[in-house]
Protein backbone atom coordinates (compact mmCIF):
# COMPACT_ATOMS: atom_id res chain seq x y z
CA UNK A 1 0.00 0.00 0.00
CA UNK A 2 1.20 3.51 -0.80
CA UNK A 3 1.00 5.91 2.10
CA UNK A 4 2.50 9.41 1.92
CA UNK A 5 4.45 8.37 -1.18
CA UNK A 6 5.99 5.30 0.49
CA UNK A 7 5.25 1.61 0.13
CA UNK A 8 4.26 0.45 3.61
CA UNK A 9 2.78 -2.65 5.18
CA UNK A 10 3.27 -2.21 8.93
CA UNK A 11 1.73 0.70 10.83
CA UNK A 12 3.44 2.24 13.84
CA UNK A 13 0.95 0.58 16.18
CA UNK A 14 1.63 -2.89 14.76
CA UNK A 15 -1.41 -3.18 12.50
CA UNK A 16 -1.11 -4.17 8.85
CA UNK A 17 -2.04 -1.63 6.22
CA UNK A 18 -2.55 -4.33 3.62
CA UNK A 19 -5.05 -6.97 4.73
CA UNK A 20 -3.95 -9.24 1.89
CA UNK A 21 -0.36 -9.19 3.06
CA UNK A 22 -0.09 -12.32 5.19
CA UNK A 23 3.02 -12.31 7.37
CA UNK A 24 4.07 -15.70 8.61
CA UNK A 25 4.50 -15.50 12.39
CA UNK A 26 7.65 -17.59 12.22
CA UNK A 27 9.14 -15.17 9.68
CA UNK A 28 8.11 -12.17 11.77
CA UNK A 29 9.77 -13.62 14.87
CA UNK A 30 12.93 -14.37 12.90
CA UNK A 31 12.96 -10.76 11.70
CA UNK A 32 12.50 -9.50 15.23
CA UNK A 33 15.37 -11.59 16.58
CA UNK A 34 17.69 -10.34 13.85
CA UNK A 35 16.68 -6.73 14.49
CA UNK A 36 17.45 -7.09 18.19
CA UNK A 37 20.76 -8.90 17.60
CA UNK A 38 21.91 -6.18 15.23
CA UNK A 39 20.88 -3.37 17.53
CA UNK A 40 22.76 -4.95 20.42
CA UNK A 41 25.73 -5.54 18.11
CA UNK A 42 25.77 -1.93 16.93
CA UNK A 43 25.60 -0.45 20.42
CA UNK A 44 28.31 -2.74 21.74
CA UNK A 45 30.66 -1.87 18.89
CA UNK A 46 30.17 1.83 19.57
CA UNK A 47 31.18 1.06 23.17
CA UNK A 48 34.20 -0.91 21.94
CA UNK A 49 35.33 2.10 19.93
CA UNK A 50 34.98 4.37 22.97
CA UNK A 51 37.19 1.92 24.89
CA UNK A 52 39.83 1.92 22.18
CA UNK A 53 39.23 -1.73 21.29
CA UNK A 54 38.37 -0.99 17.64
CA UNK A 55 39.07 1.90 15.30
CA UNK A 56 36.61 4.41 13.90
CA UNK A 57 33.21 2.78 13.55
CA UNK A 58 30.14 3.57 11.41
CA UNK A 59 26.95 2.97 13.47
CA UNK A 60 23.68 1.99 11.80
CA UNK A 61 21.11 2.17 14.62
CA UNK A 62 17.78 3.18 13.13
CA UNK A 63 18.49 1.55 9.76
CA UNK A 64 18.17 -2.07 10.88
CA UNK A 65 14.88 -2.76 9.05
CA UNK A 66 16.30 -1.61 5.71
CA UNK A 67 19.31 -3.88 6.02
CA UNK A 68 17.80 -6.94 7.67
CA UNK A 69 14.63 -6.92 5.57
CA UNK A 70 16.46 -6.63 2.26
CA UNK A 71 19.13 -9.21 3.14
CA UNK A 72 16.50 -11.73 4.24
CA UNK A 73 15.00 -11.57 0.73
CA UNK A 74 18.23 -12.81 -0.88
CA UNK A 75 18.91 -16.36 -2.04
CA UNK A 76 22.08 -18.20 -1.04
CA UNK A 77 23.66 -17.85 -4.48
CA UNK A 78 23.18 -14.08 -4.69
CA UNK A 79 25.94 -11.48 -4.47
CA UNK A 80 26.08 -8.73 -1.83
CA UNK A 81 28.03 -5.49 -2.29
CA UNK A 82 27.92 -3.67 1.09
CA UNK A 83 29.19 -0.32 2.29
CA UNK A 84 30.96 0.38 5.57
CA UNK A 85 27.57 0.82 7.30
CA UNK A 86 25.90 -2.40 6.19
CA UNK A 87 27.04 -4.82 8.87
CA UNK A 88 23.42 -5.72 9.69
CA UNK A 89 22.85 -6.80 6.08
CA UNK A 90 26.12 -8.76 6.13
CA UNK A 91 25.27 -10.50 9.40
CA UNK A 92 21.80 -11.36 8.16
CA UNK A 93 23.17 -12.86 4.94
CA UNK A 94 25.70 -15.02 6.76
CA UNK A 95 28.88 -13.03 7.39
CA UNK A 96 30.37 -14.16 10.69
CA UNK A 97 29.94 -11.64 13.48
CA UNK A 98 33.48 -12.06 14.75
CA UNK A 99 34.87 -11.26 11.29
CA UNK A 100 32.96 -7.99 11.21
CA UNK A 101 34.51 -7.09 14.56
CA UNK A 102 37.94 -8.01 13.20
CA UNK A 103 37.30 -5.75 10.21
CA UNK A 104 36.84 -2.78 12.54
CA UNK A 105 39.92 -3.87 14.46
CA UNK A 106 41.89 -3.54 11.21
CA UNK A 107 42.60 -7.25 10.85
CA UNK A 108 42.84 -8.92 7.43
CA UNK A 109 40.71 -11.79 8.75
CA UNK A 110 37.79 -9.38 8.74
CA UNK A 111 37.85 -9.16 4.94
CA UNK A 112 37.55 -12.89 4.28
CA UNK A 113 33.93 -13.79 3.41
CA UNK A 114 32.33 -17.09 4.40
CA UNK A 115 32.83 -19.98 1.97
CA UNK A 116 29.10 -20.40 1.32
CA UNK A 117 28.18 -16.76 0.66
CA UNK A 118 29.08 -14.25 -2.04
CA UNK A 119 29.71 -11.20 0.15
CA UNK A 120 32.27 -8.59 -0.81
CA UNK A 121 34.23 -6.79 1.93
CA UNK A 122 32.73 -3.42 2.90
CA UNK A 123 33.31 -0.66 0.35
CA UNK A 124 34.64 2.59 1.77
CA UNK A 125 35.07 4.71 -1.41
CA UNK A 126 31.61 6.06 -2.13
CA UNK A 127 29.57 4.37 -4.91
CA UNK A 128 32.42 2.25 -6.33
CA UNK A 129 30.42 -0.90 -5.57
CA UNK A 130 27.53 0.14 -7.84
CA UNK A 131 29.15 -0.49 -11.27
CA UNK A 132 30.89 -3.56 -9.84
CA UNK A 133 27.54 -5.00 -8.76
CA UNK A 134 26.17 -4.28 -12.23
CA UNK A 135 29.15 -6.07 -13.77
CA UNK A 136 28.82 -9.07 -11.47
CA UNK A 137 25.12 -9.31 -12.28
CA UNK A 138 25.80 -9.14 -16.00
CA UNK A 139 28.40 -11.91 -15.58
CA UNK A 140 25.82 -14.07 -13.76
CA UNK A 141 23.40 -13.55 -16.64
CA UNK A 142 26.08 -14.28 -19.23
CA UNK A 143 26.97 -17.54 -17.44
CA UNK A 144 23.27 -18.51 -17.15
CA UNK A 145 23.45 -18.54 -13.36
CA UNK A 146 20.36 -18.01 -11.23
CA UNK A 147 22.07 -15.31 -9.16
CA UNK A 148 21.25 -11.66 -8.54
CA UNK A 149 23.39 -8.91 -7.10
CA UNK A 150 22.39 -6.31 -4.53
CA UNK A 151 24.35 -3.10 -4.10
CA UNK A 152 23.88 -1.06 -0.93
CA UNK A 153 24.62 2.66 -0.84
CA UNK A 154 23.48 5.89 0.78
CA UNK A 155 21.85 9.00 -0.62
CA UNK A 156 25.24 10.68 -1.00
CA UNK A 157 26.35 8.00 -3.47
CA UNK A 158 23.73 9.16 -5.96
CA UNK A 159 25.85 12.28 -6.57
CA UNK A 160 28.75 10.15 -7.82
CA UNK A 161 29.34 9.26 -11.45
CA UNK A 162 29.59 5.56 -10.52
CA UNK A 163 25.89 5.62 -9.60
CA UNK A 164 24.80 6.75 -13.04
CA UNK A 165 27.28 4.53 -14.89
CA UNK A 166 26.21 1.48 -12.92
CA UNK A 167 22.49 2.07 -13.43
CA UNK A 168 22.96 2.79 -17.13
CA UNK A 169 24.97 -0.38 -17.76
CA UNK A 170 22.59 -2.56 -15.75
CA UNK A 171 19.61 -1.17 -17.60
CA UNK A 172 21.13 -1.60 -21.07
CA UNK A 173 22.10 -5.22 -20.42
CA UNK A 174 19.07 -6.01 -18.22
CA UNK A 175 21.44 -7.23 -15.54
CA UNK A 176 19.82 -9.01 -12.56
CA UNK A 177 20.75 -6.45 -9.91
CA UNK A 178 18.91 -4.51 -7.22
CA UNK A 179 20.31 -1.09 -6.35
CA UNK A 180 19.34 -0.51 -2.71
CA UNK A 181 19.67 3.09 -1.53
CA UNK A 182 19.28 3.74 2.19
CA UNK A 183 18.23 7.37 2.20
CA UNK A 184 18.97 8.39 5.79
CA UNK A 185 18.81 12.08 4.96
CA UNK A 186 22.51 12.89 5.23
CA UNK A 187 25.81 12.15 3.51
CA UNK A 188 27.96 12.78 6.59
CA UNK A 189 26.82 16.36 7.26
CA UNK A 190 25.35 17.18 3.85
CA UNK A 191 21.52 17.00 3.75
CA UNK A 192 19.62 15.44 0.87
CA UNK A 193 18.57 18.87 -0.37
CA UNK A 194 22.23 19.53 -1.26
CA UNK A 195 22.55 16.18 -3.07
CA UNK A 196 19.69 16.46 -5.52
CA UNK A 197 16.80 18.66 -6.59
CA UNK A 198 14.80 15.54 -7.54
CA UNK A 199 11.77 15.01 -5.38
CA UNK A 200 12.89 11.43 -4.70
CA UNK A 201 15.90 9.24 -5.34
CA UNK A 202 13.69 6.45 -6.68
CA UNK A 203 12.61 8.55 -9.63
CA UNK A 204 16.19 8.72 -10.91
CA UNK A 205 15.63 5.20 -12.25
CA UNK A 206 13.10 6.51 -14.77
CA UNK A 207 15.83 8.08 -16.91
CA UNK A 208 17.36 4.62 -17.34
CA UNK A 209 14.09 2.83 -18.11
CA UNK A 210 14.42 0.99 -14.83
CA UNK A 211 11.80 -0.16 -12.34
CA UNK A 212 11.83 1.67 -9.01
CA UNK A 213 10.09 1.66 -5.65
CA UNK A 214 10.18 4.03 -2.71
CA UNK A 215 9.68 2.12 0.52
CA UNK A 216 9.38 2.96 4.21
CA UNK A 217 12.86 1.86 5.27
CA UNK A 218 11.79 1.44 8.90
CA UNK A 219 9.06 -1.07 7.95
CA UNK A 220 10.85 -4.42 7.72
CA UNK A 221 7.80 -6.15 6.21
CA UNK A 222 7.62 -3.61 3.37
CA UNK A 223 11.38 -3.69 2.79
CA UNK A 224 11.35 -7.48 2.63
CA UNK A 225 8.40 -7.57 0.21
CA UNK A 226 9.77 -4.83 -2.04
CA UNK A 227 13.22 -6.42 -2.25
CA UNK A 228 11.84 -9.90 -2.80
CA UNK A 229 9.65 -8.65 -5.65
CA UNK A 230 12.58 -6.78 -7.22
CA UNK A 231 14.85 -9.83 -6.98
CA UNK A 232 12.23 -12.13 -8.50
CA UNK A 233 11.71 -9.74 -11.40
CA UNK A 234 15.45 -9.40 -11.98
CA UNK A 235 15.94 -13.15 -11.76
CA UNK A 236 13.24 -13.72 -14.38
CA UNK A 237 15.00 -11.48 -16.89
CA UNK A 238 13.00 -8.27 -16.46
CA UNK A 239 16.06 -6.25 -15.53
CA UNK A 240 17.29 -4.20 -12.57
CA UNK A 241 15.42 -2.15 -9.99
CA UNK A 242 16.26 0.87 -7.85
CA UNK A 243 14.86 0.78 -4.31
CA UNK A 244 14.89 3.89 -2.17
CA UNK A 245 14.46 2.97 1.50
CA UNK A 246 13.60 6.11 3.45
CA UNK A 247 15.13 5.73 6.90
CA UNK A 248 17.25 7.58 9.47
CA UNK A 249 20.45 7.01 11.42
CA UNK A 250 20.00 8.06 15.04
CA UNK A 251 23.67 8.47 15.74
CA UNK A 252 26.72 9.95 14.08
CA UNK A 253 28.00 9.23 10.60
CA UNK A 254 30.98 7.61 12.31
CA UNK A 255 32.34 7.68 15.83
CA UNK A 256 34.62 10.55 14.77
CA UNK A 257 31.63 12.68 13.75
CA UNK A 258 29.58 15.18 15.78
CA UNK A 259 26.04 15.23 14.31
CA UNK A 260 24.96 18.08 16.62
CA UNK A 261 26.92 20.43 14.35
CA UNK A 262 24.57 19.89 11.41
CA UNK A 263 21.23 18.60 12.75
CA UNK A 264 19.09 19.06 15.83
CA UNK A 265 18.44 16.54 18.57
CA UNK A 266 14.73 17.18 18.03
CA UNK A 267 15.02 15.88 14.47
CA UNK A 268 16.51 12.61 15.65
CA UNK A 269 13.93 12.27 18.43
CA UNK A 270 11.11 12.82 15.93
CA UNK A 271 12.09 9.57 14.21
CA UNK A 272 11.98 7.47 17.40
CA UNK A 273 8.23 6.62 17.12
CA UNK A 274 9.00 5.06 13.72
CA UNK A 275 11.68 2.84 15.26
CA UNK A 276 11.92 -0.46 13.32
CA UNK A 277 12.30 -2.64 16.41
CA UNK A 278 9.34 -1.10 18.24
CA UNK A 279 7.09 -1.55 15.21
CA UNK A 280 7.74 -5.28 14.97
CA UNK A 281 7.33 -5.61 18.74
CA UNK A 282 3.94 -3.92 18.44
CA UNK A 283 2.92 -6.33 15.69
CA UNK A 284 4.05 -9.41 17.63
CA UNK A 285 2.25 -8.17 20.73
CA UNK A 286 -0.97 -7.80 18.73
CA UNK A 287 -0.51 -11.38 17.56
CA UNK A 288 -0.12 -12.51 21.16
CA UNK A 289 3.32 -14.04 20.63
CA UNK A 290 5.55 -11.48 22.34
CA UNK A 291 4.92 -11.63 26.03
CA UNK A 292 7.39 -9.96 28.38
CA UNK A 293 9.26 -13.21 28.99
CA UNK A 294 9.77 -13.77 25.27
CA UNK A 295 11.09 -10.24 24.78
CA UNK A 296 13.56 -10.68 27.62
CA UNK A 297 14.76 -14.05 26.29
CA UNK A 298 15.33 -12.59 22.81
CA UNK A 299 17.34 -9.70 24.22
CA UNK A 300 19.28 -11.94 26.60
CA UNK A 301 20.22 -14.30 23.78
CA UNK A 302 21.31 -11.37 21.63
CA UNK A 303 23.51 -10.07 24.45
CA UNK A 304 25.07 -13.52 24.84
CA UNK A 305 25.76 -13.99 21.10
CA UNK A 306 27.33 -10.58 20.68
CA UNK A 307 29.26 -10.82 23.94
CA UNK A 308 30.74 -14.18 22.97
CA UNK A 309 31.79 -12.87 19.55
CA UNK A 310 33.47 -9.83 21.11
CA UNK A 311 35.39 -11.92 23.61
CA UNK A 312 36.55 -14.30 20.88
CA UNK A 313 37.62 -11.39 18.68
CA UNK A 314 39.63 -9.78 21.48
CA UNK A 315 41.34 -12.92 22.71
CA UNK A 316 43.22 -14.06 19.62
CA UNK A 317 46.90 -13.17 19.17
CA UNK A 318 47.75 -9.71 17.89
CA UNK A 319 48.13 -9.46 14.10
CA UNK A 320 51.48 -9.41 12.35
CA UNK A 321 52.11 -5.72 11.50
CA UNK A 322 53.89 -6.81 8.31
CA UNK A 323 50.45 -7.61 6.91
CA UNK A 324 50.17 -3.94 5.97
CA UNK A 325 52.58 -4.57 3.09
CA UNK A 326 50.68 -7.52 1.68
CA UNK A 327 47.45 -8.20 -0.22
CA UNK A 328 47.33 -4.89 -2.10
CA UNK A 329 49.25 -5.59 -5.31
CA UNK A 330 50.23 -8.91 -6.91
CA UNK A 331 53.86 -7.80 -6.94
CA UNK A 332 55.27 -5.15 -4.65
CA UNK A 333 56.66 -2.01 -6.31
CA UNK A 334 60.07 -0.77 -5.25
CA UNK A 335 58.76 1.87 -2.84
CA UNK A 336 56.55 -0.59 -0.93
CA UNK A 337 59.40 -3.11 -0.81
CA UNK A 338 61.72 -0.39 0.50
CA UNK A 339 59.23 0.52 3.22
CA UNK A 340 58.91 -3.13 4.22
CA UNK A 341 62.68 -3.54 4.40
CA UNK A 342 62.98 -0.41 6.55
CA UNK A 343 60.21 -1.67 8.79
CA UNK A 344 61.90 -5.07 9.22
CA UNK A 345 65.21 -3.37 10.12
CA UNK A 346 63.40 -1.16 12.63
CA UNK A 347 61.69 -4.14 14.27
CA UNK A 348 64.93 -6.15 14.43
CA UNK A 349 66.82 -3.28 16.03
CA UNK A 350 64.15 -2.87 18.70
CA UNK A 351 64.12 -6.57 19.55
CA UNK A 352 67.87 -6.81 20.10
Amino acid sequence: MEKQGLFQILELDGTLLDDNMVINEKLAMEMYKLLVINRVFDRKLVNMQRKGQIGTYAPFEGQEASQVGSAMALSKQDWMFPTYRDHAAMLTFGYEMVKIIWYWMGRIEGCIPPDNRNILPPYVPIATQIPQAAGAAWASKYKHENACSIAYFGDGATSEGDFHEGLNMASVFKAPVVFFCQNNGYAISVPLSRQTSSETIAQKAIAYGMENVRVDGNDIFAVYAATKNALEAARSGKGPCLIEAVTYRYGAHTTSDDPSRYRSLAESEAWKPRDPVLRVEAYLQRQGILEQGVRERVRSEAERLVGDAIQFALNIPKPDPKNMFNHVLSSKPWNIQEQENNFNEFMQSHHQ
